[in-house]
């Protein structure tokens, strides 16, 4: 009965008590839980337990981890805190069980939205000076106070045209572009209109009868209104007006010159000066109407509008996340289409059909695409009851095919506008989300260490450092860590960890002492010669932070053992290196 209670250990993790075995803590090594001994500083001798200020809900799924190997994921924490609690145990996030791992990796899908929202520049609030500077590349610049007259006005200016919410001044221009962008697509659309051309009168000479000539008029050709050409050119007079200023005033050329936006912007108003041109070179032609076929691009410009509204964006943006789901749409549409077209092709064929109208399979391809997308038009009908039959099967197809992929273009664009509105709601500087970071690699030795004092500071130690047991590998023991292992042996010797220690090195106990006989000798040194300076001698601890006084008459018998077991271990110079480290005087 009492070494069932000796084997016992209380866990006090944010006032919550937890009781389980310490062979229960070892089946994890390298980890924080593993390496508990009384000699730490989080120990409380008076209550016999534990103390570590921890989120204790996280604590009891890990607990349970040690004991039945499986590490669930609970769903009242979120994402970031449960990870952060994980590296703070010294704990692997990969060992999440698959069941749990779609819940837990919700945060990092959030996290890659929120940051995509950043990159769309969908924030509505005025940024301050410094930003600005930052954007523009002048930053320092404007700390030194040396900003020129140009460099001042380049952002407000890029602000009036660019950013249509910053002010009262860029809301006007930014109706105004809107104003442009419509006129001219409205007047691209009505002088097609009938009531809205006139007729092309020209002059043609005829014989008559007595051979002689006479004039008469064609008006069999018609030409758009002359006013829709004045139109079109005050508005792409504000479009190049718009493009350069913009140009001029951006912070990156680079960077505007290869948005999409400003290339449909660019490309929509070098149409119709190419337009205008050919019309005047080539007016002689009697088939120059073709030459209007150029200005079906100035219909790209409603694209400018996205600018001006966040949530053409986020649709963009959506269309862009469903990519994968788009591309499968239409990989199974060609492939019903293709199946379908030759189908109904033979199906007509198989009896006599006087009217067929499926006279090749590429014209099944055409009645199969609007079959499955549900249009019917009607032009081409199958009339046997073979053919009836593939229609049929056809029809429902597509109606499968589309409605499978249509919920997640939905979901996404859901996801995005729902993020959208309650990150409008935010303060500006929280709406910037940091990404977790990925689990780091093995922890430095002292050696490593450019400033060793650096280890003294208060602070606990990120367990990621101490890399973290991967699933379905063996698990190796690993030399003492500075401020896990160390420190504890300084402060008091502890009987399970120095019989650990004096077993596993006992095979190479003889070769190791007469190499580190001198380290020794100078460690004691070093250590009578704090003793005789100061009364009182601080040792800090790297696991939890804290701090205790080391009694000055046990400190030699103290050192005597922390030499021994640093070079049974063969680590004579971490050991000399943690006692430069962990002991200061104090003052």
């Amino acid at each position: 009965m009492n070494l069932d209670a000796e084997n016992r250990v209380v866990l006090n993790v944010g006032g919550i008590r937890h009781e389980t075995y310490k062979a229960t803590l070892k089946k994890i090594p390298a980890t924080r839980l593993s390496r508990l001994t009384e000699a730490l500083a989080n120990y409380d001798p008076v209550l016999n337990e534990y103390f570590f200020d921890r989120h204790p809900g996280v604590f009891g799924q890990i607990l349970n981890y040690y004991r039945t190997g499986k590490l669930h994921y609970p769903t009242d924490v979120c994402g970031p805190l449960f990870e952060e609690e994980l590296e703070f145990w010294g704990l692997d996030a990969n060992q999440v069980e698959p069941c749990c791992w779609m819940t837990y990796t919700q945060h990092r899908d959030t996290q890659e939205t929120l940051a995509v929202l950043d990159r769309l520049d969908l924030d509505t609030d005025k940024p301050s000076d410094e930003e600005i500077a930052r954007k523009f590349g002048m930053e320092e610049e404007y700390l030194a106070g040396t900003l020129s007259c140009w460099q001042r006005v380049k952002p407000k200016i890029w602000s009036l045209f660019d950013e249509p919410y910053s002010s009262t001044a860029a809301k006007v221009i930014g109706v105004m572009s809107v104003f442009f962008i419509c006129v001219s697509i409205l007047s691209f659309c009505l002088k097609t209109h009938p009531n809205m051309r006139v007729p092309v009168i020209k002059n043609i000479t005829v014989q008559t009868a007595a051979n002689q000539y006479a004039w008469t008029l064609d008006k069999m050709q018609t030409n758009p209104h002359e006013a829709f050409f004045y139109i079109e050119c005050v508005c792409n007079a504000w479009f190049t007006f718009e493009i350069i200023i913009r140009f001029v005033a951006s912070p990156s050329k680079l960077d505007f010159v290869r948005g999409a936006v400003n290339i449909i912007d660019f490309t929509a108003t070098l149409s119709f000066y190419i337009d205008l041109t050919l019309q005047k070179l080539a007016s002689h032609l009697e088939n120059a109407d073709i030459l209007e076929f150029f200005s079906i691009i100035r219909i790209m410009r409603l694209f400018k509008l996205t600018r001006h509204s966040a949530g053409l964006k986020i649709l963009i943006q959506t269309f862009k996340a469903s990519a994968g789901e788009l591309i499968l749409l239409v990989f199974f549409l060609v492939l019903g289409i293709v199946i379908f077209a030759s189908l109904v092709y033979y199906a007509e064929r198989i009896q006599s059909n006087p009217e067929n109208d499926f006279n090749s399979i590429p014209l099944g391809l055409w009645w199969a695409l609007v079959t499955m997308t549900t249009v019917g038009y009607g032009d081409m009908v199958p009339k046997t009851y073979a053919g009836m039959f593939v229609g049929a099967l056809c029809a429902l197809a597509g109606v499968l095919t589309i409605a499978l992929p249509v919920p997640v273009i939905v979901s996404n664009f859901a996801m995005f506008y729902s993020h959208t509105q309650a990150r409008a709601k935010l303060p500006k500087k929280r709406r910037r989300v940091v990404p977790i970071e990925v689990p780091r690699g093995p922890h430095r030795r002292p050696a490593d260490m450019k400033n060793p004092k650096d280890s003294c500071k208060p602070g606990r130690q990120s367990m990621a450092d101490m890399g973290p047991p991967r699933r379905n590998q063996p698990l190796k023991p690993r030399g003492p860590v500075l401020g896990e292992e160390s420190v504890p042996m300084l402060m008091l010797n502890h009987s399970e960890t120095a019989a650990a220690t004096q077993s596993e090195a006992s095979a190479n106990r003889s070769h190791r002492r007469q190499s580190s006989s001198a380290d020794k000798t100078k460690l004691l040194e070093l250590g009578a010669s704090n003793i005789t300076t100061t009364p009182n001698v601080t040792c800090s601890s790297a696991v939890d932070g804290s701090s205790s006084a080391v009694n000055p008459a046990s400190t030699t018998a103290n050192l005597i053992q922390f030499s021994d077991m640093a070079t049974h271990r063969g680590s004579t110079q971490s050991a000399s290196s943690v006692l430069a480290i962990t002991t200061k005087i104090e003052t």
